[in-house]
């Protein structure tokens, strides 16, 4: 493996460990710990949430893991590399998979409750299972996305 290729790879698993993370732990600790607020905490909470997470280290990790796991795939068939290629491929492909969740399900509700003008109740009633349904599938996707680019790395760095 290249100098070049191997940073990219360790530097898309990073970002990519780092999306999974994110996601896990509002899986695992936000979404539980808002789930036992009040109707105007919650939905005061993920308005605020929303706007923070904006911002370039969240979009660094979200569109670079991704970007980069795709960067990876060509270097990796540019260097005649064949063992990692459907590891890198799949890891790509779930990244990807990612950002198709979050462009059409988790960023129209976080949308649909910034602009909503509905009582507290029926706002969080619209968004919170439903949400959380998907950011859980995100949370899925983008690990898979992380162990399959982990992988590559591993049988690319033995072959």
């Amino acid at each position: 493996m290249s100098t070049v290729a191997g940073v990219v790879l360790v530097v898309a698993i990073v970002a990519a460990g780092l999306i999974a993370g994110l996601f896990y732990s509002y899986a695992v600790s936000v979404m539980p710990g808002l789930a036992r607020a009040d109707d105007h905490t919650f939905v005061t909470a993920m308005r605020q949430i929303n706007i923070a997470i904006v911002n370039g280290w969240f979009l660094l990790t979200f569109l670079g893991a991704p970007l980069l796991a795709a960067a990876a795939v060509v270097l990796d068939l540019v260097a005649g590399g064949r063992r990692a290629l459907p590891w890198l491929i799949a890891g790509c492909a779930l990244l990807l998979a990612m950002i198709l969740i979050s462009a059409a399900k988790n960023i129209p509700m976080n949308n649909a409750l910034e602009r909503g003008t509905a009582g507290l109740a029926e706002l969080r009633a619209r968004f919170e299972t439903s949400w959380v349904r998907w950011n859980l599938l995100r949370a899925f996707v983008s690990t898979g996305g992380f162990a399959c680019l982990l992988a590559g790395w591993l049988v690319r760095g033995t072959g």
